[in-house]
């Protein structure tokens, strides 16, 4: 166990490097001058020149890449272009909303599509297996901003059951979840579809092997094979999704976060990349990029330690 895990710490040190290098890399391809955009139209050239070395903007790429790594092994992100805040600190700053969000869209999907999945496995070709495989498959293909804005239309225009827009920053622990409800219904929508035919799937494939005939044969009730011997074995591919599912809701989040007009850190990289301001867009991505492999690095370690071939697959 203890080399799958260096083996697996390795492999996510490998893909965050590759992630900065390609990250670098496309956010110079961007067009726009960011010190012409910050500085304004009438800035003068020599206030140009001035505000490009201040940020290491003159310098060749490979020397600026170099830079930028040293920077983010002591932890600077650099400083917002219009600001001149470190980036660390704002990313810090809505990195808790997101993670909010995120935890609660993943966790109402968890709760929901789960069990989904095995009524669904359980009452196979039936007509409620069929209804709840449409209304799985529905649930994936509807865009994220397109519930969003039905969301924010039906539940605070017309019936005014919750609030529409911000945050509630000082408000009790009632209050904040309150707000929290449309955005995390918004972004968990599709997971429950995902999660639904996954498990439904998995769930099928495992009810058919020989231990479970067996269990069955020796007269064990069917409450206990599903639960305790299948569901064990099923929900291993969903702890993988699980893992990946984590990080894409904070990178996907943005749509929920501009609807919703809620700090995050993908509102944070869309409103960077509206003002080229590439210090914010970089640490921000950054920061999203070690996450995402964090998270799958931890669904690794639970595949691991449920399922000991899982060791050996690396």
């Amino acid at each position: 166990m203890a080399l799958y895990v260096l083996q697996r710490l390795g492999l996510a040190v490998v893909i965050v490097a590759i992630a900065l290098a390609l990250l670098f890399g496309m956010i110079h391809l961007v067009p726009g001058d960011p010190a012409s955009i910050a500085l304004g139209p009438r800035a003068t050239p020599e206030l140009i020149a001035e505000f490009r070395h201040r940020m290491g903007l003159d310098q060749p790429i490979v020397t600026q890449f170099v830079l930028f790594l040293l920077n983010v092994l002591r932890g600077d992100l650099g400083r917002d272009v219009f600001t001149n805040q470190p980036v660390l600190q704002l990313v810090l700053n809505d990195l808790p909303s997101s993670l909010a969000l995120a935890g609660a869209g993943l966790g109402w999907a968890i709760m929901l599509g789960v069990p989904l999945g095995c009524f669904s496995a359980i009452r196979r070709n039936t007509w409620l297996d069929r209804v709840t495989g449409i209304l799985s498959v529905s649930a994936i293909a509807i865009p994220s901003f397109v519930v969003a804005l039905y969301a924010l239309l039906i539940f605070s225009v017309w019936l005014r059951w919750f609030p529409a827009l911000g945050i509630s920053r000082s408000g009790t622990l009632g209050e904040q979840l309150h707000y929290l409800v449309l955005p995390a219904f918004t972004v968990g929508l599709g997971w429950v579809g995902f999660l639904a035919r996954l498990v439904r799937a998995s769930m099928l494939e495992v009810l058919g092997e020989g231990h479970i005939r067996t269990a069955r044969a020796y007269g064990l009730p069917e409450p206990r094979i599903v639960y305790h011997y299948a569901l064990k074995l099923a929900i291993l591919p969903t702890v993988s999704l699980l893992g990946v599912g984590m990080g894409r809701l904070l990178s996907g989040a943005v749509f929920a976060e501009i609807v919703f007009t809620r700090p995050g850190i993908g509102k944070l990289v869309y409103d960077g990349v509206i003002s080229r301001n590439y210090p914010v867009v970089m640490g921000t991505v950054l920061v999203t990029t070690v996450l995402f492999v964090l998270s799958t690095l931890l669904a690794d370690m639970i595949n691991a330690m449920l399922d000991p071939r899982a060791r050996d697959r690396l």
